[in-house]
């Protein structure tokens, strides 16, 4: 049995909350230059060049990509060989929180009350989904996740009568309902299957894959090609204002589901897609 101090798992979020807000990951830096490469229209090269001005000073001044420093999700997986000693892990992650957002000065936007709406003043408490795994480690990732993108996600309860094609037709009346409200390029992150919470769960973990990472089902592989292309013919581009390059990409997740039910989820997220991970 290995034996981690809730401390560490406490100053690992709080780093990882200032540089998921500071840097893009490797994986985004890619998706992003192909972007750059493949955009055709003139308004559309502009905006990403200064998109990516904003991230080199963003980089370099350690300032945030983006002023709308998020909520912060944080997915969190538990070798089920690790004993976890000190303080509770949900009140270590959220003291990592609290340090990264205030020492980093990040903006704070999360309200304690959905309709009282007063301020916590430190971005806590944290959106936290626990996995127990096999093994002696612990898998920590860190998504702020802004709203301008977060409000234009949705859920739809399909019938298994309408199948791919269904499928297909609910992930772009979502892209085409966010429009220009998502700041493209977007990434796209899809659940299939399962239940109302289960897809919705599974289209926001699908944002933290790495895009270099292809899927194993087939299906699901030429789903995720097919679809955007699809989504880049629909002709809103980087900042909405037209172009060829709406999504840089399309995740999907997929799990089992009940003989009377579809359902699909789509959680879109903003060009930056701010996701970072580290092992303990």
């Amino acid at each position: 049995m290995r034996v981690i101090n809730t401390s560490e798992i406490t100053d690992a979020v709080a780093k990882m909350c200032q540089d998921a807000n500071f840097y893009l990951s490797d994986d985004m830096k890619n998706a992003f230059e192909k972007g750059k490469a493949m955009e055709e229209s003139d308004l559309g090269k502009k905006i990403f060049s200064q998109l990516t001005e904003n991230l080199k000073i963003a980089g370099e001044d350690m300032i945030p990509i983006c002023q709308d420093t998020g909520m912060a999700v944080v997915f969190v997986e538990i070798g089920q060989e690790v004993s976890l000693q000190g303080a509770n892990i949900t009140d270590a992650i959220n003291e990592g929180v609290r340090i990264g957002y205030t020492e980093g000065y990040l903006r704070k936007s999360v309200v304690g009350d959905p309709i009282e709406r007063v301020n916590t003043k430190d971005n806590t408490p944290a959106v936290i989904h626990y996995d127990i795994v096999p093994g002696d480690k612990v898998k920590i990732t860190v998504a702020p996740k802004g709203f301008g993108s977060e409000n234009m996600s949705r859920v739809f309860m399909l019938k298994p009568a309408d199948g791919i094609e269904g499928v297909k037709d609910a992930i772009l009346t979502a892209v085409k309902d966010a429009g220009p409200n998502a700041c493209p390029p977007m990434v796209i992150g899809v659940g299939i299957g399962g239940t109302f919470e289960k897809s919705a769960l599974m289209a926001k973990k699908a944002l933290t894959r790495n895009l270099n990472d292809k899927p194993t089902i087939e299906w699901v592989a030429k789903l995720e090609e097919e679809i955007l292309d699809k989504i880049n013919s629909l002709g809103i581009g980087p900042g909405g204002l037209g172009g060829k390059v709406t999504a840089l990409a399309v995740n999907i997740n997929t799990y089992a589901t009940h003989i009377a039910g579809l359902p699909v989820a789509i959680n879109i997220c903003c060009h930056v897609n701010r996701h970072v991970s580290i092992i303990l």
